[in-house]
């Protein structure tokens, strides 16, 4: 490689695959709606990064070999993701035929009204995810009753699962066990609950207008819940044994998450949990004629990695304790792996730093800079399918930015979570994006309109900038009082 080929590609060249993944998706999209990632998407991502090896190789003369290394290592990074995505399947069907999640949707229809749901839903997930500082585990275990409640109180599931993803966010924003908000405070060497405090002043706002959004929503809505709640409560309780005993399994796994015990594990156990749980109490489920030990095993081992269908005499309560397992998370990562291999291809012709450069370009007011840094970390999460790549890059591109304009790294360090951390399950591949829609069943763009908090945080940051609230240079006296 010569001296020239080691410059970055022009802004233009770099924009092409862009582009045209823009105009594939919008057609996938029109044309396939939400059957839109099962396969197209997929093919959408092959054919960019195919654009985009032949752009490198043609006018920056890079290797094969370059593009293999960096898909590879794009790949491992998301390794760990997928086999928590596995393990989420696997969650949902030992929890589902266990009747641990049925027995949640039982007392959340006769504790929770329809006025209140989304607003309750929104704030129940807000203290689940501060506690645990997980956003994939509050919308793999509460999400999912929660979203079986509200679809039975006769609720929209995009304004259902909008309203679990802006909790499960804000918590996993704000808390201290959050490994992104971990990451985000490190990479910029912010003392972590100086991250934290200087955060709220941005996400309190974004919080409250979506509870408003919430609840006002709630006031107004109409539906026959009342009529379906009876029906969905006599049709629960005879078809799956729904012993409070059941209860004592998430309170384990809650335990464990408190416990700060590694995801995998967690997950392991309490799908573990779940299948001894199932063998125990439905065994008319999982063995309707013979229940030997071989068929209640054979039984839970299918709940956990097929598709599981239960007749419980309502057509739409059917679908809703319907799960898939383990298969049914082939698609998202599928997705995944393909969002992976145009993240390396993209990476290997540098084609992310060249546009990340004409970013850096307007970095000198305090608006200019913020509003940058949320562009950057919005197509980092759009480009690298992945929110901790994204931090990292994003952190890595404006930290001398920052520093020459005299701004602290506290405000870097927000609105990288503030533009990053938020709006990834925003982006249907991004990582998270195809890991909530798949745990809920609820397509990005179904729920994206509605994950308030998550649309609100990027503006909000932007507007705190324009009006220059607590906005300090590194000269200000306020700063050191505050640090």
């Amino acid at each position: 490689m010569n001296k020239t080929d080691k410059k970055l590609p022009s802004v233009w060249l770099s924009f092409v695959p862009l582009i045209t993944l823009v105009g594939l998706i919008s057609t996938v999209v029109y044309i396939f709606g939400t059957d839109s990632l099962a396969g197209a998407s997929q093919i959408s991502l092959f054919i960019v990064a195919a654009i985009s090896v032949g752009l490198g190789m043609l006018f920056k003369h890079i290797t094969w070999l370059e593009f293999e290394n960096a898909v590879a290592k794009k790949i491992s990074e998301v390794s760990q993701a997928i086999i928590i995505l596995l393990l989420i399947g696997a969650l949902s069907g030992a929890w589902m035929i266990s009747g641990i999640v049925p027995i949640f949707i039982y007392y959340g229809l006769q504790i929770l009204s329809p006025e209140y749901f989304l607003v309750a839903t929104c704030i129940i997930c807000s203290i689940v995810s501060l506690i645990t500082g997980s956003s994939w585990t509050t919308v793999a275990t509460m999400g999912i009753a929660l979203i079986g409640v509200g679809k039975a109180l006769g609720i929209s599931e995009g304004w259902i699962a909008g309203a679990i993803i802006s909790g499960a966010y804000f918590g996993d924003k704000i808390s201290p066990l959050s490994d992104t908000t971990v990451l985000a405070s490190s990479t910029v060497g912010v003392p972590l609950f100086t991250h934290i405090r200087y955060m709220l002043y941005t996400t309190i706002p974004s919080m409250l207008i979506a509870i408003s959004i919430y609840t006002i929503h709630g006031l107004t809505l109409k539906t026959d819940a009342p009529i379906e709640t009876s029906l969905y409560l006599n049709a629960l309780s005879k078809t799956f044994n729904l012993s409070p005993l059941l209860l004592i399994v998430p309170l384990i796994t809650g335990i464990l998450i408190v416990k700060r015990a590694p995801s995998v594990v967690v997950l392991f156990f309490a799908i573990t949990m779940g299948i001894i749980a199932a063998m125990i109490f439905q065994t008319h489920l999982l063995a309707p004629e013979n229940k030997s030990f071989t068929t209640l095993f054979k039984g839970s081992m299918i709940a956990v990695y097929g598709s599981t269908n239960i007749d419980t005499g309502i057509e739409t309560l059917n679908k809703l304790v319907a799960t898939r397992g383990m298969a049914g998370m082939m698609d998202t990562i599928w997705l995944i792996l393909c969002a992976m291999v145009f993240g390396g291809a993209m990476t290997a012709t540098r084609m992310i730093e060249s546009i990340m450069t004409l970013f850096l370009h307007f970095t000198k007011s305090a608006l200019s800079i913020v509003a940058s840094t949320v562009g950057v970390g919005t197509f980092m999460n759009t480009i690298c399918g992945d929110q901790y790549l994204s931090i990292i890059m994003t952190t890595s591109a404006f930290r001398d930015a920052y520093q020459k304009a005299g701004f602290e790294p506290r405000l870097l360090s927000r609105t990288t979570e503030d533009s990053v951390t938020i709006t990834s399950p925003l982006v249907p591949w991004n990582t998270c994006g195809m890991t909530q829609s798949t745990v809920l069943g609820v397509s990005v763009f179904a729920y994206a309109p509605y994950a308030f908090f998550n649309l609100l945080s990027p503006l909000t940051t932007i507007f705190v900038a324009a009006i220059g609230y607590k906005i300090f240079r590194k000269t200000d006296t306020k700063n050191s009082v505050e640090q």
